[in-house]
Formats: structure tokens, C-alpha cells, sequence
């Protein structure tokens, strides 16, 4: 009998474990139900949506309305844009510091990598007028470039990849030097794909970084053609209110990229960061 009484409480305990975790998850999906929800209605019914969870009358045109009214077309080319070209280039300049950092050793390293680490302690905010008067004199505002180039460097993908990077054995490092290579094959042929896990996670969380960056294209972008997707939503709020249906289908459809993103590397990203975890 106390064996079947153990075997019942612990039925009844996975059960209440798995309806807490039913209702957690449907905690965090409720905003995105009402966000679906109100991109479906108008402006009238808003406050039934707000009420109920569902619209009074579905209007899928919406979607279609939201690119009448601003060139959503540009502002989703310019953000996978921008994000693409400072994933790139994220990872290729921190692959490369990292290497750097974990496998050449030269008078000071650590020191000095210490003081590259200690930038991810600076508020942004704080960077934010240097940065500015930088992109002025070099004539970079308002354009591609002043977007792309201060993000293209990231201390917090040096200090990831290094982690990796360092947990590799040093023995194929002089496997390689004696068979006639010099660094730039070693961190090519050997070390960079022994570090995949790592770029890859590196390159999800550049890009979605960027994609979602929205103070500094705002404070740098003043032509409509080079809004980004952040800032271009702001054109459904205007002296009379904001268009919240639009709005809601407009943001919808800007979190497609992200969804498809996690949805088709989402086994790299978790094993990249529990490898990092592990081993840094």
C-alpha cells in the first residue's frame, strides 16, 4: 500500500509541476494573443480587445493596410540590412581578437584584455555623444555606415569566443606550427571551426541585437529611406493619436525574422551557450 501511496503523490506532484508550467507559458503568450488580437480590429473596438482578448471584427487587410500607410517594405530591408552586415562583421572581428586573447601570447595580454572587458561596464548612454561627434567628422551620419560601423565591434563576443577558444588543447597548436603553419592558418583551418558553437550563438545574439536597436538609429537616421524597422513603427503615431491596429500588425510581422531565426538555430543556440557555460 505505501507503495502505491508513494507512486500516487508522485503522479500528483508531476501534475501539478506540469499545470504550473502550462499556466507559466500561457502567461508569457498572453501578450502576444492580445497583440494578435488587436492587429485584427480597430480603433473602436480596441477596448473590447482589451476586454475579451478578441476582436469585434476581424480585419485581416490590416496587415495590408500597414504598408499603405509607410514604406514598411524599406524599413525591413534596412534593418536585416544593417543587422546582417554587423553580424558579419561582429563575428569576424571578434573571432579574431578572441584568437588573439587565447592563443598568441605577447607581453601584457591579459592585462590589456582586462581593460577590453571593462568597456561592458560603461553605459551606453554614456558613449552616446563621443560616439555621435565621432560619426560627424568622419561623415558617416545619416547613412549605412554609421549604422553598420560602431556596432561592428563587441566586447562581450571577444570575451564569448575567447572562452571557447581557450579550452581548446594547446597541442594542436604546435601540431600545426610543425607541420609549417602560421596563425592565420591555425586560427582559419583550426581554431575557427572547432569554435562553431560559439559564432553561431555570437551571430544570434548580434543580430537580434541590432534588429532591435532602437536609440541609436534613432538618433542617427533622419532620411525615411534609412529608417529602420524600430524607428519606422513610430509613423503610426501622429498628432491625433496612434493607430494601434496598424501598429500591432506592423510589429507582428517585424518579429517574423527573429521567430524564423531562433526556430532554425535554436539547438546552436542552446548548446553554444551551455558549452560556453561548461568550459568557460
Amino acid at each position: 500500500m505505501s507503495d502505491t501511496a508513494g507512486q500516487s503523490r508522485s503522479v500528483l506532484f508531476r501534475s501539478l509541476v506540469m499545470a504550473a508550467l502550462v499556466m507559466l507559458a500561457a502567461s508569457f503568450l498572453l501578450p502576444f494573443g492580445w497583440q494578435l488580437a488587436a492587429s485584427l480590429t480597430t480603433n473602436a473596438d480596441i477596448d473590447l480587445v482589451s476586454r475579451t482578448m478578441w476582436p469585434g471584427d476581424v480585419r485581416w487587410s490590416n496587415f495590408a493596410a500597414a504598408f499603405d500607410r509607410v514604406p514598411l517594405g524599406v524599413y525591413f530591408f534596412n534593418s536585416i540590412l544593417v543587422a546582417g552586415w554587423v553580424t558579419i562583421l561582429q563575428v569576424i572581428t571578434s573571432a579574431m581578437a578572441a584568437f588573439a586573447f587565447s592563443r598568441i601570447s605577447w607581453p601584457g595580454r591579459d592585462r590589456v584584455f582586462l581593460l577590453y572587458l571593462a568597456t561592458m561596464m560603461i553605459p551606453g548612454a554614456v558613449l552616446m555623444v563621443p560616439n555621435f561627434a565621432i560619426i560627424l567628422k568622419l561623415n558617416m551620419y545619416n547613412s549605412y555606415s554609421g549604422l553598420i560601423i560602431p556596432a561592428a565591434f563587441s566586447a562581450f563576443g571577444t570575451f564569448l569566443l575567447r572562452q571557447f577558444m581557450i579550452t581548446i588543447p594547446t597541442s594542436l597548436d604546435e601540431a600545426a606550427t610543425i607541420d609549417g603553419a602560421g596563425y592565420w592558418r591555425l586560427f582559419w583551418d583550426v581554431i575557427l571551426p572547432l569554435t562553431r558553437p560559439g559564432l553561431i550563438t555570437l551571430a544570434i545574439f548580434a543580430f537580434i541585437g541590432n534588429y532591435s536597436s532602437f536609440f541609436w538609429p534613432l538618433v542617427l537616421i533622419k532620411s525615411e529611406n534609412l529608417r529602420t524597422l524600430p524607428i519606422g513603427l513610430l509613423a503610426f503615431s501622429d498628432d491625433y493619436g496612434t493607430d494601434i491596429p496598424l501598429l500591432m500588425a506592423a510589429s507582428l510581422m517585424a518579429m517574423i525574422p527573429l521567430v524564423v531565426l531562433f526556430v532554425l538555430f535554436q539547438k546552436h543556440l542552446v548548446r553554444g551557450i551551455q558549452m560556453g557555460a561548461v568550459k568557460g
